[in-house]
C-alpha cells in the first residue's frame, strides 16, 4: 500500500466530522508509540513550552545517570540513545529556541561527563557536530535570544 501526499490527507480531513477526527486521532495513537507521545505533547504540554523543556532535561539528567561507565562503548551507547530521544522531543516542540536549550543541557552533560570524552573520539565528534546545529539553530533565533544563548554556548565553550 503506497501512502498519499500530505495534501490529499489535509484536504480529506476536512471533509470529515469532527466525531471522525477523534476516532482517527485515537486510532493513530493506539497504533505507534511516537504517535502517542506526539498527541501527548500537543493536548497536554505544548502550552507550558517552559515545563516541557524542564521535564525534558530531568530525563535526560536521569539517563545520564544511569550511563554504564565501564567501557566506552556502552558510553556512546547511551549518549547516542540519549540524543535520539532529545532530537525526538526537539521534533515535537518545532521550535527553535527549544532546539537550542535542549542541546546546550545535552552538551553541558556531556562536557561534564566523567570519563572525559576527550579520551573518545566518537563522542567528542557527537559533541562537536551537536555544537553545530546549536550554532545552526541559534542564527534563526531573534538577536536578543541570539544574545542570550550565545553567551551560555561561550560559557559552555570556555569550561
Amino acid at each position: 500500500m503506497k501512502a498519499v501526499t500530505v495534501k490529499k490527507i489535509k484536504d480529506e480531513l476536512k471533509h470529515r466530522s469532527s466525531q471522525d477526527l477523534v476516532e482517527l486521532c485515537l486510532q493513530l495513537s493506539k497504533f505507534k508509540k511516537e504517535n502517542k507521545e506526539l498527541l501527548t505533547y500537543l493536548l497536554f504540554e505544548a502550552h507550558d513550552e517552559e515545563m516541557y523543556i524542564q521535564s525534558v532535561k530531568e530525563f535526560m539528567d536521569e539517563l545520564f545517570d544511569d550511563i554504564n561507565t565501564k567501557s566506552y562503548f556502552y558510553i556512546r551507547k547511551s549518549v547516542r540513545k540519549i540524543l535520539t530521544l532529545t532530537k525526538k522531543y526537539i521534533r515535537y516542540s518545532k521550535k527553535k529556541e527549544t532546539e537550542v536549550l535542549l542541546l546546550l543541557h545535552f552538551c553541558g552533560r556531556l562536557k561534564d561527563f566523567t570519563p572525559s570524552i576527550s579520551k573518545s573520539p566518537r563522542l567528542q565528534n557527537v559533541y562537536d557536530r551537536q555544537i553545530l546545529m546549536i550554532k545552526k539553530a541559534l542564527a534563526t533565533l531573534h538577536e536578543d535570544l541570539q544574545y542570550d544563548y550565545q553567551l551560555e554556548l561561550d560559557e559552555l565553550l570556555d569550561e
